[in-house]
């Protein structure tokens, strides 16, 4: 893949972060992923994220790109992705998301590759003043809905411990995309994840049975919660080409990455 010349493309604050992620059979989820999955230990997940982004702009341009973003600079997800390899390299690859902003639903294929389907978003789908998680949202076309509910596992936040699932699952910097036959990838860079375990149920799975009827053998295995990261940087989408360097992880700094 391409280098990391002119990066960040884009920065955005990733704010009330739930991760929900479910064991699924790997059989049917390959079936369904253009990349070749990643798996922890012969075992296949897919996580689902509710999250909110704020603030989406261009790095460079000042106010005046600021201005022209600022339709689509903030509005709530959800995630559905799943875990890949391509050439060496891990990452997420995104099966579907949901998201609230019209707009974006039209540009995200188009720009990014990206599967974005319209959805509404009911609730907060964040920690509340009670201490309570929520996740709720339905498909603009179908209704068909999947709902999280749950509460903290504890109130210490901090980084996943190394060598472990959490860690495996969220501490990810490349995101795969394939759309209308073109495959293409782009990374993130941000500091790791603050986070708590949290216990959840799913209330409701209507969406990820109606999209993929093996969902409906799907196990929860754990949860995750973050209150966010601020000024994520975000790279612009490459076409994949041959791997020419590793992604760079974690690293921070006021001027362009450089490859490893």
């Amino acid at each position: 893949m391409e280098g990391c010349l002119g990066e960040p493309c884009f920065l955005a604050d990733w704010l009330d972060v739930l991760m929900c992620h479910l064991e699924v059979d790997a059989r049917a989820l390959q079936a369904v992923t253009p990349f070749r999955i990643d798996c922890y230990q012969g075992r296949a997940f897919v996580s689902l994220v509710f999250f909110t982004m704020r603030n989406m702009r261009p790095r460079l341009g000042g106010w005046c790109s600021r201005l022209l973003f600022r339709p689509i600079a903030t509005h709530p997800f959800l995630n559905v992705r799943t875990y890949v390899e391509h050439d060496g390299e891990t990452g997420i690859y995104f099966i579907s998301e949901w998201l609230s902003n019209r707009l974006s639903v039209r540009l995200g294929p188009a720009m990014f590759g990206l599967p974005y389907r319209l959805g509404r978003f009911s609730g907060q789908n964040r920690l509340d003043d009670e201490g309570m998680l929520t996740g709720d949202v339905a498909d603009a076309s179908s209704g068909e809905a999947v709902r999280i509910a749950g509460s903290l596992a504890g109130n210490t936040f901090g980084p996943c411990s190394s060598g472990s699932l959490d860690e495996w699952l969220m501490e990810r910097y490349t995101a795969f995309t394939h759309c209308g036959g073109v495959s293409r990838y782009f990374r993130v860079w941000h500091p790791p994840w603050l986070q708590v375990t949290a216990d959840v149920r799913v209330k409701d799975d209507g969406l990820l049975r109606r999209n993929w009827p093996w969902m409906a053998d799907a196990r929860l295995i754990g949860a995750n919660y973050s209150t966010g990261l601020r000024d994520v940087w975000m790279g612009r989408p490459r076409r994949l080409t041959q791997v020419t360097c590793a992604p760079v992880a974690h690293a921070r700094s006021a001027r362009i990455l450089a490859c490893r």
